[in-house]
């Protein structure tokens, strides 16, 4: 049984994780501590685990095998350098820390102290994904020439359901485009198949908040193809939508059934729109940690991605900042 302790419940998804903790038949919730004492408190009473007020008092138990860090994104690097160092794995939320520097501090002393570090990277490892990658391995849309990914709900309007503190610019690092947006970014990286040349961002405050509400950011790569990635908290019906386009054919998955069409000589000679079925969910990310941990092994295409993200993510906001491209060799460490 692999013992687990919460390290925050800032998150919204901090509840998913405890219930994917509770339900994996390897893993138990032994403790947790949160920067918030009072929510702390609560939160820990709801799993009936004792409450620790103070991180290096968690951290020094021998009871606790890993952590899951669902802290607010700024203090990340100072959570996950402690919890390496005293030997704990990590399960974290994206991304991993606002910057690239920080990552990589993250990640040396993730290496030096040989724990297992994995990502929650959701969308990699959805039927969808599966399946679209398939196609493009095959080759039947040709070159890739545009991708457009896009993620937007409406938790800035009418009722307003996302929690306040979202919206605090220190502790997230931005708004729509790295809470949400990341997932169409990872997508972006992943359907290219590595990083692009440069990123261009546009954000809005549709809701005068002090992070974004509404954004896009463009990546462009060598011999002209580009991905348009989009994200907001202020579109209520907005669908998750993929788009691949190529030289001899184009993808679409999610305009807005979950149906994943395409057109190409490959397909019944282009002559219509064909629908391909999805393709087997791979394990999620929690339960791919703890085969990682349980076999000695390491995510290292995670961890390769989730660094990537951070790297456009910065870029993304260092264009905002200045108002034009950003090369990503430029965003360094």
């Amino acid at each position: 049984m692999i013992r687990l302790a919460m390290l925050s419940f800032w998150h919204v998804h901090a509840g998913d994780y405890a219930r994917q903790a509770q339900q994996h038949p390897g893993t138990q919730i032994v403790a947790a501590w949160d920067e918030d004492p009072d929510r702390g408190r609560v939160e820990a009473d709801k799993l009936g685990v004792p409450f620790h007020e103070n991180l290096d008092e968690l951290l020094a138990r021998p009871d606790v095998d890993g952590v899951i860090v669902d802290t607010p994104t700024n203090i990340h690097p100072e959570v996950m350098v402690a919890a390496a160092r005293a030997g704990k794995h990590i399960f974290t939320e994206k991304v991993l820390a606002l910057t690239v520097r920080e990552c990589n501090e993250i990640l040396a002393e993730v290496e030096k102290s040989g724990v297992a570090l994995t990502l929650s990277l959701p969308r990699l490892y959805d039927g969808y994904t599966v399946a679209i990658q398939d196609v493009l391995a095959s080759g039947a849309l040709g070159e890739i020439t545009l991708v457009r990914t896009r993620l937007s709900h409406g938790g800035s309007v009418g009722e307003g359901w996302l929690p306040e503190h979202f919206y605090n610019a220190e502790q997230c690092g931005g708004g729509a485009l790295v809470d949400l947006g990341c997932h169409p970014m990872y997508l972006a990286r992943l359907f290219f198949g590595g990083l692009p040349e440069s990123v261009s961002a546009s954000y809005g405050h549709v809701t005068g908040r002090a992070v974004e509400d509404n954004a896009v950011a463009v990546l462009r790569y060598p011999g002209g193809g580009l991905a348009v990635v989009e994200a907001g908290f202020v579109n209520t019906y907005s669908p998750f939508t993929i788009e691949v386009h190529g030289t001899l054919g184009s993808l679409l998955y999610g305009t807005p059934e979950g149906t994943l069409l395409v057109r190409s000589p490959a397909h019944e000679g282009g002559e219509r729109w064909v629908e391909l079925p999805l393709a087997e969910r791979k394990p999620m990310a929690f339960e791919q940690w703890v085969t990682h941990i349980q076999n000695g092994t390491r995510a290292h295409e995670n961890v390769e991605i989730g660094l990537d993200l951070t790297r456009l993510m910065e870029a993304a906001n260092h264009s905002v900042a200045i108002d034009a491209p950003v090369r990503i060799d430029s965003i360094s460490a």
